[in-house]
């Protein structure tokens, strides 16, 4: 909230200045359901805007009669109320009027669950029922803080895997998941209530899930949707968790971790943090926040971020978001131009990847990872994808092997994050610049590298000229390209 009137949300920003803004037809939806959030009661320094955000409220109340518009549609009518009460909870003087709103907010929640999209949609609504069903003293609250204790005890075991990843295998939807589960662990402390079984070992296992997949500027990876700022910061959510004494934050240590259900991995030696896909692309029944970007994987040399996704800018149906979703935009093997998962219609996906087998070996300085995945078989040929990566001392080896039948058109897509600067580039060899540091990327015969000018998308809303080292390459299978680099 940057003036009594105006916000920016997704980098982007808009006066609300009549009652038709709250749901203007030529704002992103998305934006719009972040005004109704309500966010900036809770934000960082806060209390110095407290005169705009009582104004705020009673203009919302006003102008956004009962179940009319954008506010009161599940999602950001749990978020709503949650940050309400927050603000309420943190000493702010809470009106007549204004409990009266949230008590029929609530009311309209209880009637309108999320059970049709599940995930991270009915857990935000579970989680504003516990809150309302705590704060608000009226003779409903019992059944709303019953209601919203069974989804939560249904829903956590469905949510969080065995190795503490967040079902979705978003790293972004990780982060809002376990600051739920952080602010319910503080809920139910502060009301004097019994936690949920096992609530802190999942948040505990949670967060060391999280700091597995951050690189070493301290942020997350982008795998499926993921934008830094639509969630806290990893460092905040670590500051929560040490301030009600939940976990301490311990350094990745060096080797290879595998979060073996989830499907990711990590490897950590001197200069290098590499972050690998061998997972599935979500649940079966929820893939919405899934991209085509089985066996990619991400690459920091120095502390810098080097091989990247292209990250997440935009929900809006259309191009753009399909393009951001494509296997062209990740790093990866494409096959005839198809994706490797058919992502579709924004939020949807139609044949889908699966890993076959994965196997990891670690040995002295050796470290070999590799799986399969089945995505292209239903391509002429019925070609399969197998890539490894082998770390040795200042060098990864990537062998990709696909086989099958038939002549196909085989692209190897190396996305470089906009800070590194291609020094050389020839038919097989490049040279990179990484913020004063030097690495060489180099293939085998048979092909050529090509630089194509693309986009990186770390915050929604914002997109960053980036190229992409891109091996192309056609022939009849099997196939095998090698791709060296070293530092």
């Amino acid at each position: 909230m940057l003036a009594n009137q105006l916000f920016c949300f997704l980098n982007q920003t808009h006066e609300v200045k009549t009652n038709s803004d709250w749901n203007n037809c030529h704002w992103a939806k998305l934006w719009l359901y972040n005004l109704h959030y309500f966010d900036d009661l809770t934000a960082i320094d806060n209390e110095q805007r407290v005169v705009w955000h009582r104004a705020l409220i009673d203009r919302w109340i006003d102008e956004n009669p009962p179940g009319k518009g954008n506010g009161w549609e599940p999602y950001p009518l749990s978020l709503r109320i949650v940050n309400w009460i927050k603000w309420g909870l943190a000493g702010n003087q809470m009106d007549d009027r204004w409990l009266h709103s949230l008590v029929v907010q609530v009311r309209f929640l209880t009637q309108n669950l999320e059970s049709h999209l599940m995930g991270n949609h009915l857990f935000a609504n579970a989680k504003a029922l516990q809150f309302a069903g705590l704060f608000i003293d009226c003779d409903e609250a019992k059944e709303w803080f019953r209601i919203g204790h069974k989804l939560v005890a249904q829903e956590l075991p469905e949510q969080v895997l065995s190795d503490g990843g967040n079902f979705e295998l978003s790293t972004m939807y990780h982060v809002i998941f376990l600051e739920d589960l952080l602010d319910l662990n503080n809920l139910y402390r502060t009301y004097k209530k019994m936690l949920p079984d096992g609530l802190e070992e999942i948040i505990f296992s949670m967060f060391n899930w999280l700091n597995t997949m951050c690189h070493p500027d301290g942020e997350i990876s982008f795998f499926n949707d993921a934008a830094i700022g639509v969630s806290p910061s990893v460092k905040e959510i670590q500051e929560y968790g040490i301030r009600l004494s939940l976990f301490k934050g311990e350094p990745n240590k060096d080797g290879i971790t595998v979060l073996k259900e989830s499907g990711y991995s990590r490897v950590q030696s001197t200069d290098v943090v590499a972050l690998i896909d061998r997972a599935a692309i979500g649940p079966d029944y929820l893939p919405g926040h899934a991209h085509a970007d089985t066996l990619s994987f991400e690459l920091s040399l120095f502390d810098q971020r080097v091989i990247v996704n292209s990250g997440t800018s935009i929900y809006s149906i259309g191009i753009d978001r399909q393009q951001e979703r494509s296997t062209a935009a990740h790093s990866t093997i494409l096959i005839d131009e198809q994706d490797s998962s058919e992502v579709w219609k924004g939020f949807r996906v139609a044949r889908r990847a699966r890993i076959i087998k994965s196997i990891e070996q670690q040995s002295n300085d050796r470290i070999q990872i590799s799986a399969s995945h089945d995505g292209y078989k239903r391509l002429a040929g019925k070609p399969i994808h197998y890539r490894e990566w082998i770390f040795e001392k200042s060098k990864l080896t990537i062998n990709d092997k696909i086989t099958g039948k038939g002549v196909h058109a085989i692209m190897s897509i190396l996305p470089l994050h906009p800070s590194v600067v291609i020094k050389v580039v020839e038919a097989n060899r490049a040279v990179l610049d990484i913020e004063g540091n030097e690495a060489v990327i180099s293939v085998d015969d048979g092909g050529e590298f090509v630089t194509v000018n693309s986009n990186y998308h770390p915050e929604f809303g914002l997109s960053i000229a980036n190229q992409q080292l891109v091996f192309n390459c056609r022939g009849k299978l099997p196939i095998e390209v090698t791709t060296r680099i070293s530092w």
